[in-house]
């Protein structure tokens, strides 16, 4: 199955997302601080097959080699994201001058390949320090030691970077590092991840008041958000409340805060005392912090209406013999485009980004390296199909990044999920482009379009 023959707008950004921890490595070079991803890797157990990030794959020493390869795919955007711990290595005080050359370097290099950098400050490796010392996003201090870090980044960065990402998936840092405690720094305590959420969104603020305040704050800036199309699991109008209530729970957690400075009413109503509050100058400042709204978009639940289950009262409906992900996410395009609408009919019509959007498969190379992962490209195929229809509907989507550029270190799966258009040899770290890249390169190449 292709595409429908559509050509979309010039200028449209396509590209590919990574993130420091995940490929970088050099965990112990240059400076760098321990993050808690680290520590929690050394933690017996909590990481598939035992795996952590200290080598990953290797793109600390081998960045140039990397954006060759994205020069050769012919990719116009490169989504990477900043480590903290490299840059100020206790998270407060001195920064490490080798490591934020680090960043200038490989910013000189994409520049220098033509393809644009979009650069995250946040993606889930907080310095060690900070949670060891004060608790890290426990403790309210944290926002302004966000803003210091990121001003600093802005100073270095900002005359050639002109699109910046404060946090990605602040969700996840909340719920899958507070509530389930699968991510770093793995704490089970609810009331804790909504303290964390909240300190969370008060960074984003600061960090947004820095930037448009800086030298250099002529760009686009704005958090990255994660959620799932919320089906309900029957017809009834109960379960259909439930269903927006998820929705409402999930994508409103962070999203309304940035675009109307409070919680979803579900939220304010349902939790009561366990919701912090944000001061009036925290809602002016997280009011209009969006110059656009990038997206995260894997998968949909079935939610269906559960008295007593929690304070939103909702549960996920399993669906078997639907077609999964080696994630166990549901396959649903079609939720893609809604989930876009979604957004659009909240928030109104502010630019958009698919910051993230892949699959993770079982994919295994041939004795040459390569990998025939059919599978991936016809996922892409009917995602990018699914975003075009929510164009058409009036959503102003700009990019689409695929997650990822190589397969990496999947956080507490370790290497056992792959997502890269890119094979990386775990023993060898050679790089080798999967038919899904040749695939993506291809449909750029020929204006983003096929019969």
């Amino acid at each position: 199955m292709g595409l429908k023959v559509r050509r979309f707008p010039d200028g449209f950004l396509w590209g590919v997302s990574t993130s420091a921890y995940q490929i970088e490595g050099a965990t112990c070079v240059g400076g760098r601080g321990q993050s808690i991803w680290d520590a929690f890797c050394r933690q017996p157990g909590r990481i598939l097959g035992g795996d952590n990030g200290d080598i990953a794959c290797d793109h600390y020493n081998r960045f140039a080699e990397d954006v060759s390869l994205m020069a050769e795919l012919g990719l116009p955007a490169y989504r990477f994201s900043v480590s903290w711990p490299r840059i100020i290595p206790q998270g407060r005080g001195p920064v490490n001058g080798e490591g934020l050359g680090f960043y200038d370097r490989l910013v000189d290099r994409l520049c220098a390949a033509g393809i644009t950098p979009l650069v995250t400050l946040y993606h889930w490796d907080l310095p060690n320090s900070l949670q060891e010392q004060s608790g890290g996003w426990l403790d309210s201090s944290i926002a302004e030691a966000f803003a210091d870090y990121a001003g600093m980044v802005f100073d270095r960065l900002g005359d050639r970077v002109k699109k910046w990402h404060t946090l990605n998936e602040p969700w996840c840092s909340a719920h899958s590092g507070y509530i389930t405690g699968i991510h770093a720094p793995g704490v089970r305590d609810e009331r804790q991840a909504y303290i964390v959420g909240h300190n969370l969104l008060r960074a984003h603020a600061h960090a947004v008041e820095r930037y448009r305040q800086s030298d250099q704050g002529d760009g686009e800036i704005a958090l990255a958000l994660n959620m799932p199309y919320c089906y309900p699991a029957s017809d009834s109008e109960e379960d259909v409340t439930a269903a927006e209530r998820a929705m409402e729970a999930f994508g409103g957690w962070f999203g309304d805060p940035v675009f109307f400075g409070e919680y979803p009413q579900c939220m304010v109503q349902r939790l009561g005392k366990t919701l912090p509050r944000f001061t009036e100058r925290e809602r002016d400042l997280l009011r209009g912090s969006m110059d656009c709204l990038p997206l995260n978009y894997y998968t949909v639940d079935f939610v269906k209406n559960a008295p007593g289950n929690g304070a939103m009262e909702t549960e996920v409906v399993p669906q078997p013999g639907r077609q999964t992900t080696e994630m166990g996410w549901l396959v649903d395009p079609e939720g893609f485009c809604k989930v876009l609408v979604w957004l659009r009919e909240r928030y109104g019509s502010v630019p958009m980004y698919v910051a993230e959007n892949g699959i993770a498969l079982n994919d295994a190379p041939d004795e040459e390296g390569y990998v025939e992962d059919g599978e991936r490209i016809q996922y892409l195929r009917d995602h990018i199909e699914a975003m075009g229809r929510a164009m058409d509907a009036g959503v102003d989507v700009r990019g689409y990044m695929v997650w990822s550029l190589m397969d990496n270190m999947e956080w507490s799966f370790g290497y056992d999920r792959r997502f890269g258009l890119v094979h990386c040899d775990r023993s060898t770290l050679k790089r080798t482009i999967k038919a899904s890249g040749h695939w993506y390169a291809e449909f750029i190449r020929c204006g983003c379009r096929a019969e």
